[in-house]
């Protein structure tokens, strides 16, 4: 289990704040008295939580990696095994009572000096501690309790691991943070649990109840939610823009619940503000499926359909219609998809900027040449596994989309040093290449990219017919290239 706690991070999923773990350091394995003596009930939690009690902590195994949080990580510990679950601890005293208790005398100076800072400065502080760091922070008297637990500390959740318990321990979390405005978390935006197995509806229904300003959910690999929980979270979430439930098999759709569609009828189909949505692997999804997200998340930018088996090219056209600002479309390992499917991809014109359609085995030159024509400003293509696609297509992608930044031909037997010559000499700010098993491919098209490519960073010519001079050639005229092949005389 782990957790992470921090600033909101961007796009790419960096940066984090998390909830509470064990209290207990990596190297100290027993556990406290106190530790001992915490009820695991929930109604004895409950009962106990009041303004002033302490952070729920929740108990991790010792062969689970600790929570991360901010820019550092540790492992905690703890000699408690089996169910994880989520605790409540008792709040630190002000000063140690017991009459056995001597305290070694300090230098004055030394006694307040991390007291004189300001608690801005203290929770700035704690903003980069892990995880379990803020907890034994939380420890050490109550003005740090009250700091460790400042709302900006817990803009994000991170739970990750498949033995938590991580409906409990939202639970737990969510009704914590809640103290301040009852029954919900306004400063909680992001919530990312995966790989969690145990996360069921349960735990969805407790995010849609209490975060209603939620930005964020990655629920990836945890293929116990449906759709009804799903529902529930983009229908009381109105401001949530980033959704993964990749993995999530049984996700086959996404849409508003049924009372929020009566509600809201006359804008029914432009209430989801998703702008951001990743269904890999959600292999259930058809082209109905696909008819409704479209309809219902009308702002999608950012679409991820990789290996979902049973979409065509009738998915496609439903999602030309409704979603017009797609950037970023992959739908990669769809079989079904063809040419026609690349003629609808082709009606987003100069906005697409990012195409995978590797694996599709459907598409031909006569797909790509749609792209290529329309699609002008397209920076990123992945091809691979596209055995129709030939010199001729490349031609007509390297001529018509001269920004081309990245491109993966791999495994396309028919594309030769012909196709090469014609995208050396249009695309100069080519930075990766990819011909990895490209068996018409010799060094003599390597030299002509090199020799006109000269920002190349990455070049895959594994399991290609290259000599070592080509390679050599390569290395010299692209400098910071690197190179990943297969011969071993190259190094």
């Amino acid at each position: 289990m782990g957790a992470n706690n921090g600033k909101q991070y961007g796009s790419e999923g960096k940066g984090s704040s998390s909830i509470s773990s064990d209290v207990s350091s990596s190297t100290d394995h027993t556990p406290t008295q106190a530790q001992k003596n915490v009820a695991t009930s929930e109604d004895s939690d409950l009962s106990m939580r009041t303004l002033s009690t302490p952070s729920p902590a929740l108990i991790c195994p010792p062969s689970l990696p600790g929570f991360q949080n901010g820019r550092g990580s540790s492992t905690s510990s703890s000699s408690i095994t089996g169910e994880t679950v989520a605790m409540v601890h008792s709040p630190p005293p002000t000063r140690l009572t017991h009459p056995l208790i001597r305290l070694a005398s300090r230098p004055q100076k030394e006694q307040a000096s991390i007291e004189r800072l300001p608690d801005q400065a203290m929770v700035q502080i704690f903003s980069f501690l892990p995880t379990n760091q803020l907890c034994r922070c939380a420890r050490v008297c109550r003005r740090w309790y009250n700091l460790a637990w400042d709302p900006r500390l817990w803009r994000t959740i991170r739970l990750t691991g498949e033995t938590i318990n991580v409906d409990r321990a939202l639970k737990v979390l969510t009704r914590r943070l809640c103290q301040d405005t009852p029954n919900v978390c306004l400063m909680l935006e992001t919530v990312t649990v995966s790989g969690c197995r145990r996360l069921t509806d349960r735990g969805l229904y407790t995010i849609a109840q209490c975060c209603p300003e939620l930005r964020r959910l990655e629920v990836s690999g945890c293929y116990n939610i449906s759709n009804e929980a799903v529902f529930d979270v983009v229908s009381l979430c109105p401001n949530l823009e980033h959704l993964d439930v990749s993995g999530c098999s049984k996700v086959t759709c996404i849409s508003l619940t049924r009372e929020a569609s009566i509600k809201l009828s006359p804008l029914h189909g432009k209430q989801i503000s998703i702008r951001y949505l990743d269904m890999t692997d959600c292999f259930v999804l058809e082209d109905e499926g696909l008819h409704t997200i479209a309809a219902h998340c009308t702002q999608l930018t950012h679409l991820y359909l990789r290996r979902c088996v049973r979409l065509t090219d009738e998915g496609l056209r439903y999602l030309m219609v409704y979603c017009a600002s797609i950037k970023e479309l992959s739908v990669s390992d769809c079989r079904f998809v063809s040419d026609f499917g690349l003629r609808e991809i082709a009606k987003l014109e100069s906005r697409l900027r990012y195409l995978s359609i590797a694996h599709c085995g459907r598409v031909t030159d006569v797909g790509i040449r749609y792209v290529a024509k329309y699609c002008g400003k397209l920076r990123y293509l992945n091809a691979r596994g596209c055995e129709g696609l030939t010199d001729h297509g490349v031609e007509y992608l390297a001529k018509n989309c001269a920004k081309l930044k990245s491109l993966d031909i791999g495994k396309c037997p028919l594309v030769s040093d012909t196709g090469l010559e014609c995208l050396a000499l249009n695309c100069f700010n080519l930075k990766r290449l990819s011909l990895k098993s490209c068996e018409s491919i010799t060094g003599q098209g390597l030299q002509i990219v090199a020799a006109n490519c000269f920002d190349l960073q990455m070049l895959n010519v594994q399991d290609c017919e290259v000599s070592v001079e080509a390679l050599r050639f390569v290395k010299r005229h692209c400098k910071r290239c690197v190179i990943e092949h297969t011969n071993p005389a190259f190094f």
